[in-house]
């Protein structure tokens, strides 16, 4: 019950100090505001003490904040807030007090307005009375005077008209009307930009004299800047113009409406000698090239004056990348145009003539190089050739050692069949041997090494290699398409008149070489030497017409994909042991239909077939004939 009554109180006490705040804030006068400050600051401090007297456990944040904030709300002079100023911002009281101020200021205000309205309305009326006072006494005397005669009045009234005429013209025409317009007219002049009006009664006294003076202020601070910025902007065109000067290249600027603006003197004697008087500023572009296209100054516009004008002020008025423009004279010029923010075109025109021949000279000796490169190509293999042009080997004495395969061939009994042709015919079908067997050779990948007369050597795996395997299984295809070559051009050597039909011996082998660059600083010859090249030559010279022989690291590699035959050992020149020889019988899946013959050698079976004259019949039985011949060999 205790802390129920103790809320109750609380509630009342809070009521009590909104009560008077609303009373403060609804006070129309000081005295009511002040009273209701102090009842709300009795009221505050009953709202404490009833805060205070609550029991420990309704203590709550929000009471304490409900307080504080009412104490807030209530805060103004003499509330007994704790502030230095006795006032808060937001603070009821205190607001409703500085409303009451500023009505009390407006009211004094508008009590100083009256007065002198009633000052003014009074010196009126004074001056209405003692004009009618002095109508009076005129009247009077008028009267007085009437004896006078009608002349006499006419004359007053003129006099007094003529004095209220005088007064408002010499006066208030001349003091105030007159210099008003004239400071008015001043200002209008001024606003519109004429900084050179005089600005008149700068030196009165009153109103009208502050006010000239202000004005005069205003039209020397004008003219000071106007003729700072057009200081700052001649220095600035001057600076422009010695930049575009300083420049090598032509420079021309033109307006949205396409009127030179500026230009440098590269400009008139680069792209207009002969005219250059008449590019000045504001002259149209169109008008300057067209004129020049009927001088003769533009080698594009020559028979085509009006076409080349319409092409060129649509590439001015819609700029893209830098063209090229050849003049009447020979020389080339390189256009940059583009736009500006302004809808303006900016040009710079680079007399590139020089570079222009130059490029020439480098079109043709280029044109020479290549046709040397190609001439030049066929002295070296296409591997080779294109390995040194692309930069990925140096021509230098250098040389390494790789893993090749080896190829070496001629032309069995040769000297003896050539003896009988002549020098004519000899070199025909030479050239006519060696380019077949090319061809086969690049066909296949193949790096020619040389020709010796009738003989070719020819390697695999350098500068280029698919892998030791492949190089040796496309070697042996090589030699293999050869052969078959071979046999179809016996037909066409015999319709030529060569009666004693050519056959070619081969040898293969495989093994490390050294490769590379051989020779003196003044000639090299890219080649191959080793005891792998020797091997070849003399598996060539064992091979009998018609044959290809193999090293045993050669069939090794290439056994599982072409048939071969093991012959008996021999004894090569430069080797200190024999050297087993295989034969070549034929490629994968064809061993029947390519083998020409098995012979035999030291015991071995003979075995001779015609493939092209057989049925398909006698394919097959050739083939199992072969295939138990090849048992019988591997059995020994």
């Amino acid at each position: 019950m205790g802390a129920l009554t103790g809320l109750l109180d609380f509630r009342a006490a809070a009521e009590h100090a909104l009560d008077q705040l609303r009373e403060g804030a609804a006070a129309g006068v000081p005295r009511r505001l002040a009273l209701a400050r102090d009842r709300f600051a009795g009221a505050a401090a009953r709202l404490a003490q009833a805060l205070s007297g609550l029991p420990e456990a309704a203590h709550a944040d929000r009471l304490a904040t409900l307080t504080e904030t009412i104490s807030e709300l209530g805060a103004g002079p003499g509330a007994g807030s704790g502030t230095s100023s006795g006032t808060q911002p937001g603070a009821v009281l205190a607001l409703r007090e500085r409303e009451l101020a500023a009505r009390r200021e407006a009211t004094a205000i508008l009590d100083i307005l009256r007065a002198e309205e009633a000052a003014f309305g009074a010196a009126v009326s004074r001056l209405a009375e003692s004009i009618h006072q002095a109508t009076d006494r005129t009247a009077e005397r008028a009267g007085a005077l009437t004896s006078r005669g009608e002349l006499v009045m006419i004359a007053i009234t003129l006099a007094s008209v003529a004095i209220a005429f005088g007064v408002m013209v010499l006066y208030v025409g001349r003091r105030i009307v007159r210099p008003l317009e004239t400071i008015t007219g001043a200002m209008s002049r001024l606003a519109g930009g004429d900084t050179t009006v005089d600005i008149p009664f700068r030196t009165r006294r009153d109103e009208l004299g502050r006010m000239a003076a202000a004005l005069g202020v205003f039209r020397d601070t004008a003219i000071e800047v106007q003729e700072s910025n057009l200081r700052e902007i001649r220095a600035a065109r001057r600076r422009l113009s010695d930049a575009i000067e300083s420049i090598s290249e032509a420079f021309s600027l033109y307006d949205a409406e396409d009127r030179l603006v500026i230009c440098n003197e590269k400009y008139r004697s680069l792209l207009y000698p002969g005219i250059a008087d008449e590019i000045v500023p504001g002259t149209a572009f169109a008008a300057i090239i067209h004129r020049a296209a009927e001088r003769g100054l533009v080698r594009d516009a020559e028979g085509r004056i009006d076409d080349w004008v319409g092409e060129r002020l649509a590439r001015h008025r819609s700029p893209g990348e830098p063209h090229l423009q050849q003049r009447g004279d020979g020389r080339w010029i390189m256009v940059s145009e583009r736009r500006t923010q302004e809808g303006g075109t900016v040009a710079v025109y680079s007399d590139i003539t020089d570079l222009k021949e130059r490029e020439q000279e480098l079109a043709e000796k280029s044109t020479a190089l290549e046709q040397l490169s190609a001439q030049l190509s066929k002295y070296l293999s296409p591997q080779v050739y294109e390995s040194i042009f692309t930069g990925r080997q140096e021509v230098k004495l250098t040389s390494r050692r790789k893993k090749l395969t080896v190829f070496f061939s001629d032309i069995a009994a040769f000297t003896e069949t050539t003896d009988r042709m002549e020098s004519e015919e000899l070199t025909a079908l030479l050239n006519h041997y060696l380019t077949e067997m090319s061809q086969i050779a690049l066909a296949h990948g193949a790096t020619i090494d040389k020709y010796v007369g009738d003989a070719i050597l020819i390697f695999f795996g350098d500068p280029e290699s698919r892998g030791v395997r492949e190089d040796a299984l496309a070697c042996v295809s090589m030699a293999i398409a050869m052969q078959r070559r071979m046999g179809e051009l016996e037909q066409v050597w015999r319709d030529s008149g060569i009666g004693r039909p050519l056959h070619c011996r081969m040898g293969v082998s495989t093994g490390y070489c050294t490769v590379g660059n051989f020779g003196s600083e003044d000639r090299l010859d890219y080649t191959i030497i080793g005891g792998t090249v020797n091997l070849a030559s003399r598996l060539e010279s064992a091979a009998r017409p018609g044959e290809i022989l193999l090293s045993y690291e050669t069939y090794a590699l290439v056994h599982k994909e072409i048939a071969c035959e093991e012959l008996a050992p021999l004894t090569v020149k430069g080797l200190p042991y024999p050297v087993t020889p295989y034969r070549v019988i034929a490629g994968a899946g064809t061993a029947g239909a390519e083998a020409g013959r098995i012979s035999e050698r030291s015991g071995n079976l003979s075995l001779e077939l015609d493939p092209e004259a057989m049925s398909e019949e006698e394919r097959a039985r050739a083939a199992d004939l072969l295939k138990a011949a090849l048992e019988r060999v591997a059995r020994g």
